[in-house]
């Protein structure tokens, strides 16, 4: 039986690997390949790299740093959590592999607007389509923003980067938008243009991304799409696991799930979605894991 099976290998999840795998625990780690870090082309605020660093790049190295203590990850797709006693069963297709605890860090998925797959990655890729404005409005500092979104959220969002630039264009991704009197006198005082849909198409052309709407085509040097995100807690919540209304889980300060034993970390709970805050509570997690165990059966070399 495992100490420990790992759900995800993103930031949390590998890092979890490391902290486990060094507390000489029995860990595996599986991993279906979506971690939302290998979409982002370059991070400029996770510390310790000065010019910042590729989010791939990052995994690979995360990845290296957990094999040096054994901890391999596993490219595979966990289909269920089966709460049994004091333990668990994970499923991998037709596999059943037992283990003491789990540790869910399978993040989230980003809704993305309406525009061709390749063209989509293209212009991520080259920054003209950016989906985290904690993350890099540094980078956006002066230059012509749009956001697709509306309602409070889209309202939060472009008020949020017009601490980056004045130049902010809120546009809607269906229709007419949904702004109360409320959002509309917000986004008038900061000076927010606010347009309705529907934004279709949406398209790179030289170095802009235009945004064709009922009023005409709109080009931006950057634009955010704020239509929010699918979490994946699937996993959890069908094993027993309390969610909020949105479907992040429900853990406590340390990253306990409403299930003994299974733990969370990351972008599947309620909180910052950032890197640095993800492995913070792989750190914690892991620690709490192996108490645990130990608490259960005194761990000895």
């Amino acid at each position: 039986m495992d100490d420990c099976i790992i759900i995800g290998a993103g930031p949390a999840g590998l890092t979890a690997a490391i902290y486990l795998a060094r507390f000489h625990l029995r860990i595996r780690l599986f991993d279906c390949g979506s971690s939302r870090a290998a979409q982002i082309p370059r991070t400029h605020n996770h510390a310790g790299y000065p010019g910042g660093i590729k989010g791939t790049e990052l995994l690979r190295l995360m990845r290296e740093q957990a094999a040096e203590f054994g901890a391999a990850r596993e490219e595979a797709e966990v289909t269920a959590i089966v709460p049994t006693g004091d333990a668990f069963e994970v499923q991998v297709g037709s596999q059943r592999y037992a283990t003491r605890s789990v540790l869910l860090a399978t993040g989230v998925v980003n809704l993305r607007p309406k525009m061709d797959a390749v063209e989509h990655d293209e212009a991520l890729a080259r920054g003209l389509l950016r989906y985290c404005p904690i993350c890099d409005g540094y980078e956006v500092t002066d230059k012509r923003v749009g956001v697709i979104g509306t309602g409070t959220h889209g309202m939060k969002e472009a008020l949020f980067l017009r601490g980056y630039t004045r130049d902010v264009t809120l546009i809607a991704p269906g229709g007419a938008h949904d702004l109360d009197d409320s959002c509309r006198a917000k986004l008038d005082e900061a000076g927010i243009v606010h347009r309705d849909g529907p934004c279709t198409p949406i398209q790179v052309e030289d170095d802009q991304i235009v945004v064709t709407t009922p009023d005409g085509a709109l080009s931006f040097d950057s634009v955010y799409p704020a239509l929010g995100s699918t979490i994946r807690s699937q996993l959890a919540v069908a094993a027993g696991a309390n969610a909020t209304d949105e479907g992040c889980l429900e853990v406590d300060d340390h990253q306990r799930t409403s299930i003994p034993g299974l733990f969370a970390a990351g972008d599947v709970v309620k909180g910052l979605d950032q890197i640095s805050h993800a492995m913070g509570e792989a750190g914690v997690a892991a620690t709490t894991i192996r108490n645990l165990l130990d608490e259960r059966q005194p761990l000895r070399r």
